[in-house]
């Protein structure tokens, strides 16, 4: 049977692919965006099987409307892609305040607001999938990408808790952490904070040390997605490209082992 998609941001990049990957197969997706004439090409070659929806994940009273307006249109809502997000480019103390605000916002709550919003429609349905778009950096950190870590990290604690909450009631639970991708994650859609020259090694380095990760366009994400929310037994945490493969088992080894080192320390801390 065709399931019932609502995917945020689904104006480019990944959002767009799965959006894409659904239709394509069949099911209907509700396809929101801040701008909704960036969805006007999607109506005109799939017609009533895409609802377009205007949503900032911002604002949560439009999140909550576009979830009951899809649930009034096609009856039901099956998989739930929380993808609408935005990079933030700076060093701890480059960034200001309201730019760390933000990224919480849209990255953190605004996956937040839609979680709420679906979740009494898919309790009630006793199923449902909701697939939480975070990245490998949502388990290691790089510099200059503290705020935008911060977010991420937040979005797994927050999705793993989810996980484990509502596997009674019939809903899965998976995040989906991609590497880098040749997207506008970096470009246009980022936000960069005012540079501060004592950083601009460690920014210069970083650069040269990104070359060869960044994989070209996410043309495989359609393929993968449909996978996932057609298993049985979904991942809870999946790496999307072959980059998180390679990092995260060194940084999780330099943990174990760093921990292993102190170990001495921990049960001091317990007045061992």
């Amino acid at each position: 049977m065709s399931k019932v998609w609502f995917v945020t941001g689904s104006s480019k990049g990944f959002g767009r692919n799965f959006v894409q990957a659904a239709l394509e197969r069949g099911d209907r997706v509700a396809a929101t965006a801040r701008d909704i004439r960036t969805l006007d090409d999607l109506v005109e070659k799939f017609g009533n099987a895409v609802l377009p929806l205007t949503v900032d994940v911002v604002n949560r009273r439009q999140v909550f409307e576009a979830v009951q307006a899809t649930s009034d249109k096609f009856g039901r809502i099956d998989v739930v892609v929380n993808n609408a997000g935005y990079g933030l480019f700076g060093a701890v103390e480059e960034i200001t305040e309201q730019q760390l605000r933000d990224q919480l916002d849209t990255n953190l709550f605004g996956a937040f607001h839609v979680t709420q919003a679906v979740l009494p429609i898919l309790r009630e349905q006793q199923s449902g999938h909701i697939v939480q778009i975070s990245t490998i950096g949502g388990v290691l950190a790089f510099p200059n990408l503290g705020g935008y870590h911060a977010s991420k990290w937040a979005l797994e604690g927050l999705s793993d808790s989810l996980a484990q909450e509502v596997e009674g009631f019939g809903i899965k639970v998976t995040i989906v952490e991609p590497g880098g991708f040749d997207t506008d994650w970096g470009g246009a859609s980022a936000t960069f904070a005012d540079p501060q020259q004592q950083y601009d090694p460690l920014r210069e380095a970083m650069a040269k040390g990104a070359e060869g990760y960044i994989s070209p366009k996410p043309i495989g994400f359609g393929s993968a997605i449909l996978k996932i929310v057609d298993t049985a037994k979904a991942p809870r945490r999946v790496f999307f490209g072959e980059m998180p493969t390679q990092f995260a088992p060194t940084v999780y080894q330099q943990r174990l082992s760093e921990w292993a080192e102190w170990a001495a320390i921990s049960r001091e801390a317990e007045g061992k």
